[in-house]
């Protein structure tokens, strides 16, 4: 037991923090973080709001308040601060830098993949999905436990 649990909490440690060093080192000369790439990535698709953009990259509000200020500031974004529920839309030039992110992105979903099976890379989504989602029940399940 002991020896699963390590494994799958240091495999999904070692991940992210890869993930996040390759965002990093990719955005270094923009002077960006992983947080600025991800609200990219999301507004390139549709404008969102804050509140989307928290919700879809798990990060608080108050930092994805902090990531727009300085995406704004920077000339990549349109966004309205004072405004309830305003859109985030891309400027040309975080057009061009969603452009960049998508192209580092799709190398770097290649690399880490490059060993795998078309099959293998679907199980392989499926049981992360399915881990997701049994780890968030669980969760719910203690919070709820906590409350009582």
């Amino acid at each position: 037991m002991q020896n699963r649990f390590e494994n799958f909490t240091i495999g999904v440690l070692k991940l992210n923090k890869l993930v996040q060093r390759i965002k990093l080192l990719e955005m270094d000369d923009y002077g960006l973080k992983a947080i600025h790439v991800m609200c990219i990535y999301y507004a390139a698709g549709r404008p969102v709001t804050a509140g989307e953009l928290a919700r879809l990259t798990l990060e608080d509000k108050a930092a994805i308040s902090r990531a727009l200020s300085l995406l704004k500031q920077n000339g990549y974004i349109n966004y309205n601060t004072g405004k309830y529920n305003a859109e985030v839309t891309l400027t040309e030039e975080g057009k061009k830098l969603s452009e960049y992110i998508e192209e580092r992105a799709s190398h770097a979903v290649e690399a880490a993949g490059k060993d795998l099976t078309e099959e293998e890379r679907e199980v392989l989504y499926k049981a992360l999905a399915s881990v997701s989602h049994n780890l968030e029940e669980y969760y719910n399940s203690l919070q709820k436990d906590k409350k009582q």
